[in-house]
């Protein structure tokens, strides 16, 4: 095995890859083995290294303190195992070693695995605020459903309104059953994969918060501006003309359901504007590719086809009005791409007179749930329970030593 320092530029290269740290290549593409080795922290705080990686190069640096080992081991077997029989020097305290050989205390320094960096703080407590404060969305939309469903015009009374998509495809019936079902897809793959994220407590109050806030606005837009049915195939319950014990039992059977028309449990009409199907079919998909890496590229189409498709359902079924899909498509996007930006600029977490959007009626909650994490969330991934079972899977990840 060729030594490390004499690595050239495309070998350092080629060893960036095979470690998985190709996002350095460009950054490093100039550097040589005998440079690499000599790269510090002080380096990752400076340009261009420093905008490279958002851990100040911690991943890194431990593949390099392998490396550094590996270069020590090899240089003290090949060029200071000592010299020939009668000629070894004496030692400190004027002894020689077994066969002629000079004995000489070498001490490697291991990497040791971190158990929390200070810049990335799991802070379950916030998780847990941020939950609740979903559920009380949750169940406050379903409340304000049922409420906006007894002044829901009568079908027969108010017919549907115009609407251009309705005019160019005629409803197909099976098509809404075809967008829950690629929701509950999205949804079930963004489990698995929150599950698998070393930082899941900070995305987790991410996506709990924004999915709230969004259901919350969801509220107001719903109570506001009532609707009358998008179509002549709705069957909405009866109305029940103040029987809050029915009305309970009803915004019960809805929570337990998820709120799905698959399940039975949405028979309830007027939440139309705007589209809660479209908010989570948009916002599991934004999260899935937000929080994967930029090579499971094959997995971000599929899960945009998934999420393109459900929508486009949910207009071929004629249950939306065309407004309310892009209502909820920008709303969303809109409030994740702004929650991003705050969350990424440590500047912009500080209230001040430059900063216009410490002026939004949730900025003191943004700030509470980010005041301690500094800088863009790494996308690392670990099995949430000690054992690792995979060797991909895995806190701190070391080089194997080639010792021939």
């Amino acid at each position: 095995m060729q030594k490390v320092g004499q690595w050239s530029a495309e070998e350092v290269s080629h060893w960036l890859n095979e470690e998985g740290m190709q996002e350095y290549t460009d950054s490093l593409q100039q550097m040589d083995g005998s440079a690499l080795l000599r790269l510090t922290q002080a380096d990752f705080l400076t340009p261009p290294l420093s905008l490279v990686s958002s851990d100040n190069g911690r991943q890194l640096l431990e593949r390099l303190e392998t490396l550094r080992i590996e270069h020590h081991m090899n240089g003290h077997a090949n060029g200071n195992a000592g010299l020939p029989n009668g000629t070894a020097k004496p030692q400190h305290n004027g002894s020689l070693g077994l066969n002629g050989f000079r004995k000489e205390m070498v001490q490697i320094p291991i990497p040791m695995a971190v158990v929390e960096r200070s810049g990335f703080p799991q802070e379950w407590g916030k998780t847990g605020v941020a939950f609740v404060y979903a559920v009380f969305c949750f169940v406050t939309t379903s409340v304000i459903i049922s409420v906006v469903h007894e002044r829901v015009p009568a079908k027969e009374h108010t017919p549907p309104l115009p609407d251009k998509f309705f005019d160019l495809f005629d409803r197909v019936e099976w098509a809404f059953s075809i967008c829950e079902i690629n929701g509950m897809l999205l949804v079930g793959l963004w489990l698995v994969q929150w599950i698998l994220l070393k930082y899941r407590s900070i995305i987790g109050r991410r996506f709990f918060f924004i999915v709230g806030t969004l259901y919350l606005y969801r509220c107001v837009t719903m109570y506001i501006t009532t609707l009358p049915v998008p179509g002549m195939h709705f069957q909405c319950s009866p109305k029940l003309f103040g029987d809050w014990e029915a009305q309970m039992r009803r915004i019960m059977k809805m929570i337990a359901g998820g709120g799905l028309s698959i399940t039975g449990s949405h028979t309830m009409c007027g939440d139309y504007l705007y589209s809660g199907h479209t908010v989570m079919l948009t916002l599991t998909y934004l999260f899935i590719k937000e929080y994967s890496p930029k090579r499971f590229w094959w997995y971000h189409w599929f899960c945009w086809t998934l999420s393109a498709v459900g929508i486009f359902c949910i207009l071929l079924a004629h249950d939306h009005y065309t407004v309310d899909v892009v209502v909820a498509y920008f709303i969303t996007t809109r409030l994740f791409w702004w929650y991003h930006t705050l969350a990424n600029q440590q500047a912009l977490k500080e209230t001040s007179q430059s900063n216009p959007f410490s002026r939004v009626w949730w900025y003191g909650l943004f700030q509470y749930f980010e005041e301690n994490v500094k800088g863009i969330v790494p996308r690392n991934y670990q099995l949430p329970w000690p054992l690792r079972l995979s060797p991909w899977i895995r806190g701190v990840k070391y080089s194997r030593l080639d010792t021939q």
